[in-house]
């Protein structure tokens, strides 16, 4: 986590959860971190599956240059990073996993600009399912930011979080039994290994065609 805004929300959320995998959203309160507010998102499940923002900090609506409360969070991503992002979304959503997302963000000027994401699950009406508390922060802020909108997003680096180590080896199991250590695969013109369930001495996941490998408490 490179930003403190980033690190301000995953410590309350960590603190407020305690022993639970995720806090009820009625036990955020705003003013625990008025630090991060700015950079500070909740998303809510729309009618369509896809996830809406359902209140969006200022920092981050002068990234896109407009008020996102009601528009969508599933749409803002280009369309060949969709799928991965759904499925990042189960991961925290079904899972209880912690999604660290850098984006490089595209002005229709062909500026660029990089920014640190954070997804959290929350419980709400004792689900997971429907609701997500979440941290949008630019890497360095340009002297464009707030002038030019985003209008392209293409996700450049991702890693899940689980904050209690308890389910790193039944996630090393799933991952030796679900990928055939036979199989290669294409990766533009060079020939990959399949990843296995460790990686560099660390548990690894495979999210549809991206291998995660968990980074514990932080």
């Amino acid at each position: 986590m490179q930003k403190q805004s980033t690190k301000t929300l995953y410590d309350y959320w960590n603190s407020l959860r305690g022993a639970r995998s995720a806090p009820d959203r009625r036990d955020i309160d705003p003013t625990k971190i008025r630090g991060a507010l700015a950079n500070t998102f909740i998303l809510e499940l729309n009618d369509n599956s896809e996830f809406d923002f359902r209140l969006a900090g200022s920092h981050i609506c002068s990234a896109y240059a407009r008020e996102l409360k009601g528009r969508s969070f599933t749409r803002l991503w280009h369309p060949r990073d969709r799928d991965a992002m759904d499925t990042l979304l189960r991961a925290v959503t079904e899972d209880h996993a912690v999604a660290l997302i850098t984006f490089q963000g595209i002005t229709s000027t062909n500026s660029k600009l990089s920014v640190e994401t954070i997804l959290l699950p929350v419980r709400h009406n004792g689900s997971t399912q429907t609701r997500l508390l979440g941290a949008m922060t630019a890497l360095d802020e340009p002297y464009w930011f707030g002038a030019q909108p985003l209008v392209e997003q293409r996700i450049t680096g991702l890693r899940l979080i689980w904050p209690d180590d308890n389910s790193l080896a039944e996630m090393a199991r799933d991952i030796a039994a679900a990928v055939p250590q036979d199989v290669i695969y294409a990766r533009g013109n060079a020939a990959v290994q399949p990843m296995s369930a460790m990686v560099y001495g660390r548990q690894a996941r495979r999210y549809a065609h991206l291998a995660v490998i968990d980074g514990g408490r932080r």
